[in-house]
């Protein structure tokens, strides 16, 4: 709905990426050290997150498991805790997000090829509003900066070696945006459009 409900997502997302049992954002944030945060950054994690696109009715992610269940454990934490976070602070009860949560296991190489692109850049497969668009947050920042805040620099480190350069793992997703764009029987992104 606002930059807060964006803000408090991404919080959600950090927080409940972990093994330990977490009961209140609140209570966390308040008794947690600035040492605690550096610790938990990566290393006591459920998922490792290698893309992401956050848009205003959805989001996508690449994540990779760091123990059995990891995923799952991961989505449930942060539906159900934001989902809280969310009916409170809107006066509202009930389901925010619709049915289970979907994933797809990628063991097929062109797949994952044109997955990662898909995720980074999705919110221009979209069109999405321009009133909406400062709720748009996405990896592609990340590694345009090569500032990694959601996105575990084990990963990125792993995408850049194979893109060759930030620069080139744009392009190729721009790439495969503009294919998908086409597919769909949207008009191409212009030159000038800002990524």
């Amino acid at each position: 709905m606002n930059k807060g409900d964006l803000s408090r997502f991404i919080l959600s997302i950090k927080e409940f990426n972990t093994k330990k049992p977490i009961r209140s954002i609140r209570e966390n944030e308040k008794n947690k050290s600035d040492i605690d945060r550096l610790k938990n950054k990566d290393n006591n994690g459920l998922v490792s997150i290698s893309c992401y696109c956050l848009n205003p009715n959805h989001f996508h992610f690449i994540l990779k498991q760091k123990i059995d269940g990891g995923i799952s454990e991961f989505f449930k934490r942060l539906l159900g805790g934001y989902t809280m976070y969310f009916n409170k602070s809107h006066h509202r009860n009930g389901a925010l997000f619709q049915g289970k949560f979907k994933s797809k296991l990628i063991k097929d190489d062109q797949y994952f090829l044109m997955i990662r692109p898909y995720v980074n850049t999705n919110y221009l497969i979209h069109d999405i509003p321009e009133e909406k668009g400062h709720l748009v947050l996405s990896s592609c920042k990340e590694y345009d900066d090569l500032d990694f805040n959601l996105v575990a620099k084990e990963e990125a480190i792993n995408i850049l070696e194979f893109y060759g350069s930030n620069k080139n793992f744009k392009n190729e997703c721009l790439k495969v945006i503009a294919m998908i764009r086409e597919e769909r029987g949207k008009v191409l992104l212009s030159d000038n459009e800002d990524i």
